[in-house]
């Protein structure tokens, strides 16, 4: 691999925000463009690291490590678990820059957040929220053999038919 999977620097959380904010809204996961307010929280990658775990992955061929991608790691019952109940983990604004992808960068993120939540004692599975139209990312979690569990899904946004998809790795 070209890239390393690590916990984040603070000197990164700049680079990352952008990477996650412009692959949401380059992609059209932002139900309102640049104007959508979960555009915010993918940019606070402060906030993130400061309350959950952040991941990231860098180039290791460019001497100045560019940021690939990252994602945010959390226990059930943490700040940013928005499903994981006790006993399971939860990944959420997985994101990999578009230049890098193809690399297989958002596959080792993926991977990097299962073996996390192995590690953590008591967990039994991990979990995580995915919009329909993210198809990409379902190929890569049914591949690490994650399986839909559509008696989770759940809306994020009260008052609207917008519903998130949900998977399910037992370990």
């Amino acid at each position: 691999m070209d890239f390393t999977i690590r916990a984040i620097r603070p000197e990164e959380y700049e680079a990352l925000g952008e990477v996650t904010a412009r692959a949401y809204l380059d992609d059209g996961f932002l139900a309102f463009g640049e104007d959508d307010e979960y555009q915010h929280l993918l940019r606070d990658v402060a906030r993130r690291d400061a309350e959950a775990e952040v991941l990231v992955a860098v180039d290791t061929t460019d001497p100045a490590g560019p940021v690939l991608g990252g994602v945010t790691f959390t226990a059930g019952g943490g700040e940013w678990a928005d499903i994981a109940r006790e006993g399971e983990a939860e990944f959420r604004m997985l994101a990999v820059a578009h230049t890098a992808r193809g690399r297989g960068v958002g596959e080792a993120l993926v991977r990097a957040c299962v073996d996390r939540a192995r590690a953590v004692e008591g967990c039994a599975r991990i979990v995580l929220s995915t919009q329909p139209a993210m198809s990409t990312a379902h190929r890569v979690y049914e591949r690490l053999g994650f399986t839909r569990s559509p008696e989770r899904d759940w809306n994020p946004v009260q008052g609207s038919e917008f519903m998130l998809f949900t998977y399910v790795l037992e370990l």
